[in-house]
């Protein structure tokens, strides 16, 4: 697949606010040889005109196994969904990863504008801000996938009726059942870390949800954030250094990216890092706990699809919140740090086992 190179030609910062119009462009049809009327193109019962062509443009905020994982299945999810309502849905070309660049993230939404695709869907939160504004005044709907809050990041005025051109599928983070697994596993903890970006707007209300949790506890909370590898890095040090006896991370697209750099430095200190996603354990993380990202970019790939070949109006389109409940263990990592996870078993939907890599297979 061919990923367009967006260049770093903008200035702006990720948190973005403003509201769009409700629509779809009609380039991707004239490609294919059809009219903005489908040009004759028998309607299907979907609603969408078969034989029409739609561009799709799809933004990734930064590469982590997460969010990687999410992308395969959207272009895969876009496809069956084709095949199915008798259309084309074009992402080959409209597909851009920022890099966790606010300039590049812009460029990339320019461009897609100017490209008048009939869609644009957005990875994770901070890229789903930078293309909400990439929109404004525009009739191109937004769907994102993978934001935790959309209410607290600006996205959404209600979860079940959005209210604007924006709609899409969130991965929710159940805060009080990660601790409550740590708490199953190790009921003697006397401090936890927290390990986190304050730039993400993902990780805002877990944190929050964690002090509270901690307080009514009687335990202590140590805070240290990073917007950089390097400062994740030596914030995992400053935990490790102050003794505490687990540490948690939210669905933090930065400490994601770092993982793979700072697993090994937990393990070495023998502290379980408690984190809101999958991929933090496939990384090298103990456990991550949340929703299964693949069926994520699946139900998000089908939502843009009705949006925008059947005729879904986004603005009352409700955020899709997928079962929440999935408990995923680095077998490696509990076995070196010499933790019994064998109680999850009874306490979440599901325990699954994984082994340390870079990537899903």
């Amino acid at each position: 697949m061919k990923k367009r190179l967006a260049a770093a030609l903008l200035t702006a910062v990720f948190c973005v606010t403003g509201l769009a119009a409700c629509g779809t462009g009609t380039d991707a049809k004239q490609e294919a040889g059809q009219d903005s009327e489908g040009s004759g193109d028998s309607e299907n019962a979907g609603g969408s005109k078969e034989g029409a062509s739609y561009k799709i443009g799809i933004v990734q905020f930064v590469d982590d196994a997460s969010l990687n994982q999410i992308e395969k299945a959207l272009e895969k999810g876009l496809d069956a969904k084709g095949e199915e309502l008798g259309v084309t849905f074009v992402y080959d070309g409209y597909v851009s990863n920022g890099q966790a660049d606010a300039t590049v993230l812009n460029q990339i939404g320019a461009d897609l504008v100017a490209d008048d695709v009939d869609a644009v869907i957005a990875i994770a939160t901070p890229a789903a801000q930078v293309m909400q504004a990439a929109v404004e005044d525009t009739d191109i709907p937004l769907i994102f996938s993978a934001v935790t809050d959309p209410v607290t990041a600006g996205l959404v005025e209600d979860l079940n009726e959005p209210g604007v051109n924006i709609t899409g599928t969130s991965d929710a983070l159940d805060t009080n059942a990660v601790f409550d697994l740590m708490f199953a596993a190790s009921p003697d903890i006397k401090s936890v870390g927290l390990l986190y970006s304050k730039s993400e707007d993902a990780s805002t209300r877990a944190i929050e949800e964690a002090k509270e949790y901690c307080k009514n506890k009687g335990v202590e909370v140590i805070e240290k954030t990073g917007t950089t590898n390097d400062e994740v890095s030596l914030g995992a040090d400053a935990l490790i250094a102050a003794g505490v006896d687990a540490v948690f991370t939210p669905t933090d697209n930065t400490v994601m990216k770092a993982e793979l750099a700072i697993y090994e430095k937990f393990i070495d200190a023998k502290i379980p890092h408690y984190t809101g996603a999958d991929s933090f354990a496939l990384n090298g993380a103990f456990l991550g706990y949340g929703v299964n990202y693949e069926e994520l970019g699946t139900a998000t790939a089908q939502m843009a699809a009705e949006i925008v070949a059947g005729g879904a109006d986004p603005a009352k389109t409700a955020v899709q919140m997928l079962d929440n409940g999935i408990a995923t263990v680095n077998i490696e990592t509990a076995e070196k740090i010499g933790l019994d996870y064998s109680m999850f078993s009874g306490m979440c939907e599901t325990v699954k086992e994984i082994t340390t890599a870079e990537e899903f297979e």
